[in-house]
């Protein structure tokens, strides 16, 4: 969301556990790696490849970025397989990662089974761009006490990617470390994507519901311990988004302040349960490439310290604008494997073309990106709207697109494009009963008190920091996404 928006032309938008898992030969998490670079997941048990069971298959070790000794290395033929055998001290819950290379263009996909029983029919392994270039995808399952054989078979004849290893999540709190039990974020845990939905720990669709900060370097005063506890007690939010302008007075200025804020905003929503997304907030200049190695210093750093949270998301790009989507997609694609160096389980949102509209208010569709797709897993594309702006042309391609599109709506408003003037409920409304039908997660902007309508609070709200509560100090906009955000939250468990 810009601070003004005035340029946008008029069809802009805005904008552990119970398990103690082991493992014959398993190597730790914090054992050494083979090569400069290459991390293992964190918060989780590793069982490297090479000392699983093996069929049509060779353990290799000429591509450099595998954790412990090599690498599995398929047959190029159907039914080749490895397959791990796992000890579980007790049944529940659990997030299967595989951590694979695919040098070619052509997806090696595999069924996934756990003590026999398929759980992933043809699971996508597409090529990673290189045989050194390692990704993570991730499966929700249960395990049953004792032991467990996880094994992953070839469906082609082209055999299987290169797999490195199996690592297990195993943290300690079902809900994720330092997350209060009843919160959002302890019910649901580590979020995924899964075809096009996000995904709970239990492999159940959810919708986030909750609110976008304005910039921090404006409305950092926004963001108080008060204010926190009324967006996650009163509002009963879901999810806090923490919007860093690159520019505009932002991270550029003094890139320690504002990563050292969003480390701070971290743990405050953390504390209260709620789920957070880091908002890499470039909006001028449009091109995110521009900002890429600002955007990779620090990502690198916001994922190697909370990697161990499971209440994360990391939005790369927020509102990408005047540039193609194969400028956005290359971007994403150089962003993201530093930040699964890191992290490789926390889910990535990428911005889309022109505001972060799939393209439309540049004349385009969500089909450029249905037909070139961001070449990582566990990402969402972002959408945002604007009410009083962004009619039945923006939202019929949303409609269709979220069949197609794993979605998440960073950013709406029942204003119009720049955020301010009258609020258009009706639309609005529209669009949330559309995203409630198809379990998209939303957040609204903005949570301070900037004078546009589009602002919750009063002006001066913030400089009191006593009146969070209730509905005494919100605009009508506030009063309104309040009350929808209050609503009962539908996160299934079993």
């Amino acid at each position: 969301m810009n601070s003004v928006r005035l340029s946008h032309p008029l069809r802009s938008v805005g904008i552990a556990s119970a398990l103690a898992l082991t493992l014959t030969a398993a190597l730790p998490a914090s054992a050494a790696l083979s090569a400069p670079g290459a991390v293992a997941p964190n918060a989780a048990v590793v069982y490297e490849a090479e000392s699983a069971a093996i069929s049509k298959g060779q353990v290799d070790s000429n591509h450099a970025g595998f954790t412990g000794t090599g690498f599995v290395n398929y047959d190029n033929t159907t039914g080749s397989y490895v397959e791990w055998t796992v000890n579980a001290s007790q049944a529940g819950p659990a997030t299967l990662a595989l951590r694979f290379a695919n040098g070619t263009a052509v997806n090696r996909p595999m069924d996934i089974t756990v003590n026999g029983t398929k759980v992933a029919t043809a699971k996508a392994f597409p090529g990673t761009g290189a045989w050194t270039t390692w990704q993570t995808t991730t499966l929700a399952v249960t395990l049953k006490a004792g032991a467990n054989t996880i094994r992953a078979t070839a469906t082609t004849a082209d055999g299987g990617p290169n797999v490195d290893h199996l690592s297990i999540d195993a943290a300690p709190d079902p809900g994720g470390p330092g997350q209060p039990a009843g919160t959002p974020a302890g019910i649901n845990g580590r979020l995924k994507v899964e075809g096009t939905k996000l995904v709970n720990k239990y492999g159940k669709p959810i919708q986030l519901r909750g609110m976008s900060s304005h910039g921090t370097q404006w409305y950092g005063q926004c963001l108080t311990t008060g204010s926190l506890h009324a967006l996650a007690t009163d509002w009963r939010a879901d999810v806090l988004r923490v919007s860093t302008y690159v520019q505009e007075g932002g991270y550029e200025t003094d890139p320690r302040k504002y990563t050292d804020l969003v480390h701070r905003m971290i743990e405050e929503a953390t504390a209260r349960g709620l789920y957070v997304i880091v908002d890499w907030h470039q909006l001028t200049p449009g091109d995110p490439n521009y900002n890429l190695a600002r955007a990779k210093t620090f990502f690198t750093e916001i994922a190697q310290r909370h990697r161990n949270k499971t209440n994360l998301l990391y939005e790369i790009a927020n509102e990408p604008n005047g540039v193609t989507w194969a400028k956005i997609k290359s971007y994403a694609e150089q962003l993201i494997p530093v930040i699964r160096q890191q992290d490789p389980l926390t889910p990535v949102l990428v911005g889309t073309r022109a505001w972060s509209s799939l393209g439309v208010s540049d004349g385009s569709t969500e089909n450029e990106i249905v037909s070139n797709p961001v070449n990582a897993t566990n990402i969402m594309y972002t959408f945002h709207f604007y009410a009083a702006s962004h009619k039945d042309e923006y939202f019929n391609v949303f409609s269709r697109a979220a069949d197609k599109l794993p979605l998440f709506v960073t950013e709406f408003g029942t204003q119009n494009a720049a955020g301010e003037g009258a609020n258009d409920f009706n639309n609005a409304q529209r669009y949330l009963d559309l995203m409630a039908a198809k379990k998209i997660s939303w957040t609204n902007w903005n949570y301070s008190d900037d004078h546009r309508s589009g602002a919750v609070f009063t002006p001066g709200t913030c400089n009191t920091d006593t009146s969070w509560a209730g509905t005494s100090r919100l605009k009508p906009a506030g009063v309104w996404v309040r009350d929808r955000i209050r609503t009962a939250d539908d996160f299934p468990t079993s």
